[in-house]
Formats: C-alpha cells, sequence, structure tokens
C-alpha cells in the first residue's frame, strides 16, 4: 500500500491522473445518456389535435422511409360517408368526426402567418379546443381563428389559400390555433379523408366499443386506441423525426467512439507513466494478474462514480439538445425529452464498460512490465511498436482507405456512414501507428524553430517521448478529424446541391413563397403570363404503392407520363389505361401517354387534374420574367443570386446548428481530453522541469518550453486530423458528383477549421503552462532531483 508521503508532490502524478481519467468517464457517461434519453424520447406521438378522441380509425399503413414518407392513401368519399354512418351507430359512440383539411392562412398585416391547416369545426372537439368568443361558423365564408392574431369576432380577414386569397369574416375566436371554417365549406375546400375521430359517451367500455368498431371497420382501416393513436401521426412529423434519428444515432455513435477512444488513451498514457511503479510491484512480489487486477480496481472504482455523476449531468442537459433539435428542424414541434430509468442505467453501464474496456489494453501492457522496469526512464515507454500494433494499425488505415474509395459509388442512405466510419478507421490506424508517424513530423515541424534553445528543447523532448508525444497529440487528431469531416461534410453536400440546382436555372428571376409553405395560383398567375406558366405541381397519386406526382401542363386531362423504372415495376406500358387515385381519393383513369427514362417525378399528370383532385397542392417556386423584388400574395420575386444567398444563409444555420450538435459533442469532448493529456503529462514531468532548472533555465524559459512542445503536438495533431479528413471527404466528393452530374467542389470552412486549431493550441498550451508553473519551473521548491551522492 502506498504511504501518504505521495501525497505530496511525488504523488501529484497520481492524482491527476485519477482527475483526468474521472472527468474522461464522467462526459463519456453524460454524453451517453443525453443521447440514450433523446433516442429513446424520438418515438411518435399522440397529434395534439386528437388528444381528446378515444378512438381514431386511420386508413391502412404507416408512412415511412419505406414509402418516402407520403401519407397513406385517402378513403373515397362514398368510403367516407359509409364509415361515418356505420360508425355513428356504434352503441357508446357519440360523434364520428372525418378529419378534413386543407391550406389556408391568415394574412395578418400584409404577408401570411401562424397554422396552415385550416379544419372543419366539428373536428375542434377531437383536440379539444374551444370557443373564448363569438360563435362557430355556420356559413361559407366564416371562420374561426386562434387568439394569437388579434383580430376580434366580426373582423374581417384574408385567408390565403391554394388558389389564392379569400375574404372571410371572423366568427368566434378559439383556444387553439384555428382556422377552423362551417362542415359544409371543409367538404367542399378539403382534401380526401385519412383519419375519422371517435368520441365515447361517458360511462361506457372503452374495450367494448373497440371491439365494436373494428367489427364495423373490417379490413378498410386501423382502429387506434391509448399511446397507439400516435400512429396517426402526419407523415411530415414522421419525416422529421426520421432526420432526428439520423442525426441522435449520429451523435450517439460519434459520442460512444470519441468516449472509449479517449477513455482508452487516458488509461494507455496513465501506465506509460507508472510503468516505474508497476516494475517496483513486480520486483516486490506483485504477479502479473495483481497488476492486471490493480488497473481494473481503479478503473471500477473511477468509473462507478463518474458514470453515475455523467449521467446526472447529461440528463439535465438532455432537454436543451432537444430544444435545439426542434429549432434546427430535425424533430416535430411536438417533441420533448421524457425521462426513463433504463436508458440512464444503460448510459451508466456503458460508462462503466467504457472504463473497463479502456483499461483492458492498458492493464495487459501493465502486466507485461517487468521488474528492471524500475530502473528504467518511464517517459520513453520502453518499444513502442508490437507486431500486434503494426497489423492492426496497418488494417485500420487500409480499410479507412479502402471506404473512402467506396464511398465514391455508395448509394445515397450509405454514403454518410461510409465516409464516418473511413474517417474513424483512419483515426484509429493512424493513433496505433502514431510511434512510426510522428517522428518524421516533429523532425518536419520542429525544423523551423529548432534554432533557438526553447525550439530545440521541444523538438528533442517531443521526440525522445513517443508515447507521451502519441498521447497528448491523439485528442487533437480527433478533435480536429471531427471538426473538417463535419463541417466539410455539411457544406460539400450543400455545395452539390447548388450546382446541381445552377445547372438547371433557365431564368433570371425566382418567384419564392413568403411567410407560406408554397405558391397560390393566383400569386403565380399574377406574376406570369398565362402561357409562363410552366412550373410543376406536386401532388402524391397511389397505385399500389404513393407515387411522387407532378402537374405539368403539356398534359392533356385525360394523359399521364410515367418514368422508365416506374413503368417496368408495375408492368405498364405506352398505351395502357392506368387506375390512379388522387389526394381527395378518388380514382381516375388515365392512358399512358409516354414512358420517360428522365422523368423529374414517379408520375406526371395534367396539371389541371391535380388541381382538381387536390386542393391543397402548392408549387414549391417558379421562374418567371417578372422583375426582382415584386410582392404578390404570399410570395415575392427575386433573383437567381440572392435565392441562393437565401438558401446559403439558411445552410449557414444548419451547418452551425449540426456543428453545435456532432462537433460539439467531438470537439468539446475531445478538448477537454486535450487539457486532461496536457496536464498528466506536465504533472509527470515534474522531475524533468525541476532538473531544467537546475541546470540554469529561467522560468520563463521552462515555461516557453512547455508550451513550445504543447503547440508542437498541436501542429501534429492538425496534420494527422487533415490526414483522416481530407481523404473521406474526397470519397464524398467524388460520390456527391456521380450522382448530381455535375463536378462538384470540395467545400471546407476553413475560418472553422482554424478556429477549432485556434481553440486546440489555446487549450493545451495554456493547461501545459498552467501545470508546469509547479514549484520546480518558480524555483521554490524544497525538493531537488536525486544525485550520485544522495545514493
Amino acid at each position: 500500500m502506498l504511504s501518504f508521503s505521495l501525497l505530496g508532490p511525488a504523488g501529484r502524478g497520481r492524482w491527476t491522473g485519477l482527475a483526468g481519467t474521472f472527468v474522461a468517464l464522467c462526459l463519456g457517461a453524460a454524453v451517453l445518456t443525453a443521447s440514450a434519453l433523446l433516442l429513446t424520447s424520438a418515438g411518435p406521438r399522440v397529434p395534439a389535435r386528437y388528444a381528446a378522441a378515444s378512438l381514431l380509425v386511420r386508413t391502412p399503413g404507416v408512412p415511412g422511409d419505406d414509402n418516402a414518407f407520403a401519407e397513406n392513401r385517402p378513403w373515397s368519399p362514398e368510403t367516407v360517408e359509409a364509415l361515418v354512418r356505420a360508425l355513428t351507430s356504434v352503441p357508446g359512440v357519440a360523434a364520428a368526426l372525418p378529419d378534413r383539411a386543407f391550406y389556408a392562412q391568415a394574412v395578418v398585416r400584409g404577408r401570411p402567418a401562424g397554422a396552415h391547416e385550416a379544419r372543419g369545426w366539428s373536428t375542434a372537439a377531437l383536440a379539444p379546443h374551444r370557443l373564448v368568443a363569438g360563435r362557430p361558423p355556420v356559413r361559407a365564408g366564416e371562420v374561426v381563428l386562434g387568439r394569437a392574431p388579434g383580430l376580434a369576432p366580426g373582423s374581417p380577414v384574408t385567408l390565403l389559400t391554394a388558389r389564392g386569397p379569400a375574404l372571410y369574416t371572423v366568427s368566434g375566436l378559439t383556444d387553439g390555433p384555428g382556422p377552423y371554417v362551417s362542415d359544409g365549406e371543409a367538404a367542399r375546400l378539403g382534401g380526401g379523408v385519412r383519419v375519422i375521430g371517435l368520441l365515447t359517451r361517458p360511462g361506457i367500455d372503452p374495450h367494448a366499443v373497440r371491439r365494436a368498431v373494428l367489427g364495423v371497420v373490417g379490413g378498410s382501416g386501423q382502429v387506434l386506441a391509448g399511446p397507439d393513436r400516435a400512429a396517426a401521426e402526419p407523415a411530415a412529423d414522421a419525416r422529421t423525426r426520421w432526420i432526428g434519428m439520423q442525426v441522435l444515432t449520429a451523435m450517439a455513435l460519434l459520442g460512444g467512439f470519441v468516449s472509449v477512444f479517449v477513455v482508452a488513451s487516458t488509461f494507455a498514457f496513465r501506465v506509460t507513466q507508472r510503468r516505474r511503479e508497476f516494475g517496483l510491484l513486480r520486483a516486490v512480489g506483485a504477479t502479473p494478474r495483481q497488476v492486471r487486477l490493480i488497473v481494473y480496481g481503479e478503473a471500477l472504482a473511477v468509473g462507478a462514480v463518474a458514470a453515475a455523476v455523467g449521467a446526472l449531468l447529461g440528463a439535465a442537459v438532455a432537454p436543451a439538445v432537444g430544444g435545439v433539435l426542434v429549432a434546427a428542424g430535425f424533430e416535430p414541434e411536438s417533441f420533448g425529452v421524457r425521462f426513463a430509468p433504463l436508458p440512464v442505467a444503460g448510459a451508466v453501464a456503458a460508462g462503466i464498460a467504457a472504463g473497463l474496456l479502456g483499461a483492458w489494453s492498458a492493464s495487459g501492457r501493465a502486466a507485461r512490465v517487468r521488474p528492471l522496469e524500475a530502473l528504467r526512464d518511464h517517459t520513453t515507454g520502453g518499444t513502442p511498436m508490437t507486431r500486434l500494433r503494426w497489423i492492426a494499425g496497418v488494417v485500420s488505415v487500409a480499410g479507412g482507405l479502402a471506404l473512402a474509395v467506396a464511398s465514391g459509388s455508395a448509394g445515397e442512405d450509405a454514403l454518410v456512414n461510409d465516409v464516418l466510419l473511413a474517417a474513424m478507421a483512419l483515426i484509429a490506424g493512424l493513433t496505433l501507428l502514431a510511434p512510426v508517424v510522428l517522428p518524421p513530423l516533429v523532425r518536419v515541424l520542429a525544423w523551423p524553430v529548432s534554432r533557438p534553445a526553447v525550439g530545440m528543447l521541444a523538438g528533442r523532448s517531443a521526440m525522445t517521448a513517443v508515447r507521451r508525444t502519441a498521447a497528448t497529440a491523439a485528442p487533437v487528431l480527433l478533435t480536429v478529424g471531427f471538426a473538417v469531416l463535419v463541417t466539410g461534410m455539411v457544406r460539400t453536400t450543400a455545395a452539390a446541391y447548388t450546382a446541381g440546382r445552377a445547372a438547371g436555372t433557365p431564368a433570371a428571376t425566382v418567384l419564392v413563397p413568403d411567410g407560406a409553405p408554397g405558391l397560390s395560383d393566383a400569386a403565380l398567375a399574377a406574376a406570369s403570363a398565362p402561357s409562363e406558366i410552366t412550373a410543376p405541381l406536386p401532388t402524391t397519386v397511389y397505385g399500389d404503392r404513393p407515387l411522387a406526382a407532378l402537374g405539368d401542363g403539356h398534359l392533356a386531362g385525360d394523359e399521364t407520363a410515367v418514368a422508365e423504372w416506374v413503368a417496368r415495376d408495375h408492368g405498364w406500358r405506352k398505351g395502357d389505361v392506368v387506375p390512379l387515385t388522387f389526394e381527395d381519393g378518388r380514382a381516375v383513369r388515365l392512358r399512358i401517354a409516354a414512358v420517360l427514362p428522365g422523368a423529374p417525378a414517379e408520375v406526371l399528370v395534367s396539371r389541371d387534374t391535380v388541381r382538381a383532385h387536390d386542393p391543397s397542392a402548392l408549387t414549391p417556386e417558379a421562374y418567371v420574367s417578372r422583375p426582382a423584388g415584386m410582392v404578390f400574395p404570399g410570395a415575392r420575386t427575386v433573383s437567381v443570386a440572392d435565392r441562393a444567398a437565401g438558401d446559403q444563409a439558411e445552410e449557414d444555420r444548419l451547418v452551425w446548428l449540426f456543428t453545435l450538435l456532432l462537433v460539439g459533442v467531438s470537439a468539446g469532448y475531445s478538448g477537454l481530453a486535450i487539457v486532461n493529456t496536457q496536464v498528466m503529462a506536465a504533472s509527470a514531468r515534474a522531475r524533468e522541469f525541476a532538473v531544467l532548472r537546475l541546470s540554469g533555465a529561467t522560468r520563463r524559459q521552462a515555461t516557453a518550453a512547455a508550451a513550445a512542445e504543447a503547440a508542437l503536438v498541436t501542429g501534429i495533431g492538425t496534420v494527422l486530423g487533415l490526414a483522416v479528413a481530407v481523404p473521406a471527404l474526397l470519397g464524398m466528393r467524388a460520390g456527391l458528383a456521380q450522382k448530381s452530374g455535375t463536378a462538384v467542389p470540395l467545400v471546407v470552412p476553413w475560418p472553422t477549421v482554424a478556429a477549432v486549431v485556434a481553440a486546440c493550441l489555446v487549450l493545451a498550451a495554456g493547461a501545459s503552462t498552467f501545470t508546469g508553473k509547479t514549484p520546480f519551473t518558480s524555483g521554490k521548491a524544497s525538493y531537488r532531483p536525486s544525485t550520485r551522492a544522495d545514493e
């Protein structure tokens, strides 16, 4: 057992090492806890507008990745009418309310604002929303609004619809968002019905009602009760949740990788520093197994406390991260963190496991220390490369390069994963090969400053203690590598989108939505001559699955054109007459006029046909002949350059939010690891600093030598980080260029990267010089290094 005398200057490194391990494990557990809570909270939720409905009957199918998040096929009007009659007659059902919705926004102070879906007033009971002023809408031209627009009952209001502005009168106000129109108006303007909400009478057995409803619905729909009503969420929310799951998965993947990487590096560095101690233990009779148990015991003791503290920290920050996800559009507005014991317990267990996993390889190295190691200088760390390390390093680098090359031909779903895995493999490989790669890099980077004594000392010190240099450079490699990778991925993807879009721009002016989700027919007509309206009108049609369709002005009302791959999958040929169901639930038989190999959508139909069957269809944007700067209802004209600049501004916002989520996880954690390793290294070099001071170096020179070596290590980590990120980004650029058919530039936000590198330099130099200001560098120590006379 070590004596309490080791708690003085000689024991400084032991306690600093334990503190560093605690910080690494604590932050790892925090990242895992926050990621686990966010992932488990990302499931579907019961839509607020159905909160009071005891039962929901919905059309079959679930919007998801396999059907491009399209809404389910709506019922036909005849089916809706029959279902409502049958469901109303079920004992215990007070009302069966079909949910009819259409696009409508109140125009406030000249711009559309607020919710953009109007419904029939009867469906307000499903939320439930109640009147707070006025009366319900009973005639066409009457509307109930929420209190946000600030209008009183009796006031006129303009609603912007898909056809254009329409004048209404506010008949009342509700405690919900609105707008609500009369049921007759909703039946006339609304699209197809996919959900029928059921209100039950008080005191009725809900299970009996559900069984009766199941008997009525049969195979024409699904009956949802309780938490299962979450399956009725809109397809747009399902798509947003799917995007959020990808971001959260990437965050958890990066967080887990960084956690294990930093913890393992911390333990490996700690074992390297304690080789002399382990040699002494072996010399007094400790077996290799006992040495292993010492390392495992420390990992378990520190890991249990650190994981518990980290779990509390992760649970505390999870709501804030969830708010960032909602603000970024990565989660729907209904998202909220749900606290559950299982994810927290799992994160604590994972944190302890990460500590033991990190200690596993380090314990093996500690057990292999021979008794004679007690007589050696432990800072050099012995022979750094073993055969297994050579093999693992070469295989990792080769695998990372192979994945980078493979990403050039990867599918859209696999592209990002291949790039991330390539970077992780290269990070692991370069870390394993660091003792071989570092000496040449040290010579190159130290040569410009090798003439001054401080620069020469920093270079020699880094060259001699290869293990220490590798351990302190690893967090910088991780930080810079992931910073360049993540920001470069987002910017290069944005550049690919912009390049593909610019290649197909046919005009100099663009009509874009202004406060609305799309362009109305009135705005499009006001900005273009009738013969110039060629902008496609998107909708969804249904064959045996949902099909993305565009309304085209060159087709007749009874014609359709289909993409070649759609015709092949369905067995369709030119001239065939096929039935397609539209958004209002009506099936229309159309003749295939053409099969197109390069179709812009799966199905093309007449623009008039789309408007007749989809009253809420909106044009995303249109190229027009009017000059820039004109304002129309819910729209305005801008130049192509301004449109691109607006897209770039939005992309910049998403880049920073994405950086906050992903780079913040990796770079923030790694930044603390930089401080951790620098503090551990500087604390263990107290004897070295003392010798430097006794040999005549001033305090300023000793501090400058520590800072110079930290700067050299930061430069090494930066070079290796770029070597990790650039091959992966080049592979991604090749894949994007192949998919877009245009040249895609490799875009790396160098100012952001420079800021990350500068932060690493400040952290590394600050930690090393602050810790270097010990009694040994200040010249106030009563301790002096041992000499031959002392021995």
